[in-house]
């Protein structure tokens, strides 16, 4: 059985605040639990079903955990459905990364949905990229929706918040920018390595991180639709990047 506290502190790490001054936060589910127990991230609570104990008990000899229902789960989690785990885990601290001129980042400019931002993390572990740069405005790493859609690549790929203008200013790598009326990505000789900017759900990528770019690009469009989810253009550009 989950005890007051415990349940207490698992509900209080879904709000930024409380995770800001804790230092903690929370993963949830059967997959990113396993990619946690084999990551370098410090767990500080492990709650599990019996199920979850009963299929990984190899995984589980040597760590300490409490047994829970799923109801429980469920209850004091943030998912609707959860009949495995739930992980409490120290986070790790905001580190400068060291960018090397040879691989391709990317740069976000105030992404705002927690989904949106997993994805893109998800999308970025997919073409192996190891590195996102996001503006202090951009949705919160440790939000447990923005863990919970990354499906286990919040653990190989780093994020770094910081002055997105200044760091961009700072950089001598190629500044790609996604745009309605930017060149044609499939007409496109995409350097070796460089940054890939994305900006806002609505607004697209601000007039002042704007200045910073070197080159707009574009997805073609071959219907009316409006525009593209970011996620999903973040995709689509890496795709033509890599290829």
């Amino acid at each position: 059985m989950l005890s007051k506290n415990q349940i207490k502190l698992i509900k209080s790490l879904q709000d930024k605040k409380d995770r800001k001054e804790s230092g903690l936060f929370l993963v949830e589910g059967a997959k990113n639990t396993l990619e946690v127990l084999n990551s370098d991230f410090q767990i500080t609570e492990l709650f599990i079903t019996e199920e979850f104990l009963n299929k990984n008990n190899v995984v589980l000899k040597n760590i300490n955990y409490t047994l829970a229902t799923q109801d429980e789960l469920e209850k004091a989690g943030s998912l609707e459905s959860n009949d495995s785990a739930i992980v409490v885990i120290k986070q790790k601290d905001n580190s400068v990364l060291k960018i090397e001129n040879t691989e391709i980042i990317i740069a976000l400019d105030e992404i705002k949905d927690p989904g949106n931002l997993g994805t893109i993390i998800r999308i970025a572990d997919w073409y192996g990229i190891k590195k996102i740069v996001a503006s202090t405005n951009t949705a919160d790493f440790y939000n447990p929706k923005v863990i919970s859609a990354t499906k286990g690549s919040f653990i190989r790929v780093q994020i770094f918040y910081t002055d997105l203008k200044q760091f961009l200013t700072e950089t001598k790598m190629p500044i790609l920018g996604a745009f309605l009326d930017g060149e044609n990505i499939h007409k496109l000789n995409f350097p070796k390595a460089g940054i890939l900017l994305m900006g806002n759900e609505s607004k697209g990528i601000s007039p002042e991180i704007e200045k910073e770019v070197t080159q707009k690009i574009t997805i073609p469009a071959f219907g009316k639709a409006e525009s593209l989810n970011v996620a999903i253009a973040t995709a689509v550009i890496l795709d033509n990047w890599k290829r």
